[in-house]
């Protein structure tokens, strides 16, 4: 019986480190779409540009 306490407990760790990862993700998505969203804010209250950057230059 050991051995099936020891499948079942590996389960649920397994299991448990599915339900982490998943959360962790979400976070992560949320804090990209959160600096996203600033810097857009940030672009929008920068001046006009005028000039143009010659970048091959």
């Amino acid at each position: 019986m050991d051995m099936m306490n020891d499948i079942a407990a590996m389960s649920m760790d397994m299991s448990a480190a599915s339900i982490q990862q998943q959360a962790s993700i979400s976070v992560q998505k949320k804090v990209m779409d959160t600096q996203e969203l600033a810097a857009q804010e940030m672009m929008k209250m920068l001046p006009p540009q005028t000039s143009i950057i010659d970048t091959y230059a």
